[in-house]
């Protein structure tokens, strides 16, 4: 097979990790299709990528790790969403309980005394045959077999085999029946101590039920919720909220929003992101990504004057976020924010806040402020600003770095000119570490007043470009004798 593959005599190639030994090679891969990708770690995505530079890769799976949706939602990657399940199919009802043994009898005896099997997955190999032995002895009615990781394959398989021809009632297993198993015939699953368990992989357990158009039920065992994490806590209440068929994409923003985004340019594949807040994150991340740019590819990648150019970032001393209480889902607030700092003009804006005050009513003051925030940036990245900073005693916004000297050839001495005649007293211009500062000493009483002050200046800036623009090309339109 191996030399069949560097020939290219083979076509399609299903594998396991062996695809990523030293000794496979493809003679022209053009396609790579990753299924389950959220088993895949990010080293193992890579090395396999390194196979082709530029191969086109499709990834599959019902529950993006945060790292990977991050990249869809930063337009780094292209998303798709299936969301129609097979016909036939309802909705798995979840239950969060604590351990009750009598609880556990009486759901076992219903789903036998309907036909079906269950599963009882316990992640601990030490213990699982004395917990197995325990379940015996207290539903004696049940037929139970035991299944690990550390069993010897040929025996894993036949336990495995027993099960699907309904030899046993139950089976106390551990995550191994995480994917790859289809047994209809089963349609409960008990999760014993799910508080030890991601957000994906419990997506994954519940899943190996509801497989038919059975009612299917999965059950969240867990200890006191005093003795374990808050983001376990919230792990386990996402999967309970989200039981809908088609919710993986749901649950993988709840996790991407309880662990974070990960290293996108590194290997870790989660990483804490509240701190900042997502819009401030991903406006860090697409400056370090520039910054990166220019450092590593000065040489080929010469500075552009252009507004594109230039990441205009802010820092304020008010709130500007969408609160929890106007829009509770996560997912939404998410995606609202993704496309309110994406936004390339105030139009666009406009119909972005129409569409939420459409949705759910007048907004509030936090979520006008993010609205103008976002303005602000627009204009002042018009400007080639590469920073506004709005605190009570002062406004301040830094002129572009010293690399965008066609700025400086076209612009600067006239926009100094210009702030010098017309605000004089009111404005100092100052260098901090050679970034170039404009700075307003005003006593700022709200938001709304740092932005209008703002706003004036701004578009006065705009205008002054806008008429060099307008000039250079009435001298090149001279030069080259044009009427």
């Amino acid at each position: 097979i191996v030399e069949k593959l560097k020939s290219g005599e083979i076509d399609i190639i299903i594998g396991t990790h062996r695809l990523l030994s030293k000794d496979i090679q493809f003679k022209d891969l053009g396609l790579l299709i990753i299924d389950e990708e959220h088993r895949f770690g990010v080293l193992a995505k890579e090395k396999i990528r390194k196979m082709k530079a530029n191969v086109d890769t499709l990834y599959l799976t019902a529950t993006p790790i945060p790292r990977t949706l991050n990249m869809a939602l930063s337009g780094l990657r292209d998303i798709s969403l299936i969301t129609t399940p097979p016909p036939n199919r309802l909705p798995i009802i979840t239950e969060v309980m604590r351990f009750d043994i009598n609880r556990i009898r009486e759901i076992i005896r219903y789903e036998l005394s309907r036909g079906g099997q269950v599963f009882f997955v316990h992640d601990r190999v030490k213990s699982i045959q004395k917990m197995a032995e325990y379940l015996q002895s207290n539903i004696p009615e049940a037929k139970f077999v035991v299944a690990h990781g550390q069993m010897k394959p040929s025996k894993l398989e036949e336990v495995l085999h027993q099960f699907l021809s309904r030899k046993y009632d139950v089976l106390v297993s551990t995550k191994i029946i995480e994917s790859g198993l289809d047994i209809p015939n089963a349609n409960t699953i008990i999760i014993n101590r799910a508080d030890n368990f991601g957000l994906a992989e419990l997506y994954q357990l519940r899943g190996r039920v509801g497989r038919t158009n059975k009612q299917a039920y999965a059950y969240l065992v867990v200890p006191s919720l005093k003795t374990i994490t808050k983001d376990a806590i919230q792990r386990i209440q996402a999967l309970e909220e989200f039981s809908e068929l088609g919710s993986g994409f749901s649950l993988a923003m709840r996790d991407l929003e309880i662990r974070g985004s990960g290293n996108l340019l590194g290997t870790e594949q989660s990483g804490f992101i509240n701190a900042v807040g997502f819009d401030m994150y991903m406006k860090l991340l697409e400056e370090a990504v520039n910054e990166i740019k220019q450092q590593e590819f000065s040489d080929i990648l010469k500075p552009v004057l252009d507004k594109e150019s230039i990441e205009t970032t802010l820092e304020v001393f008010f709130n500007y976020t969408i609160p929890d209480d106007y829009i509770s889902d996560q997912e939404i607030r998410l995606n609202f924010y993704s496309r309110i700092f994406s936004a390339k003009d105030p139009l666009q804006l406009d119909e972005i806040s129409y569409e939420m005050r459409d949705q759910f009513g007048e907004l509030p003051d936090s979520v006008n402020n993010l609205f103008e925030i976002a303005k602000i940036r627009l204009l002042a990245q018009n400007a080639f600003f590469e920073k506004v900073i709005i605190q009570k005693n002062r406004i301040a916004l830094s002129f572009p770095k010293k690399d965008k000297t066609q700025y400086y050839d076209l612009y600067f001495n006239q926009i100094l000119n210009f702030i010098v005649k017309n605000y004089g007293d009111k404005v100092q211009i100052k260098e901090i570490k050679d970034i170039l500062m404009v700075e307003f000493k005003v006593e700022i009483i709200n938001a709304f007043q740092s932005m209008q002050v703002l706003r004036k200046f701004l578009n006065e800036i705009i205008l002054i470009i806008e008429k060099e623009k307008n000039k250079d090309a009435k001298e090149l339109i001279q030069n080259f004798g044009v009427n």
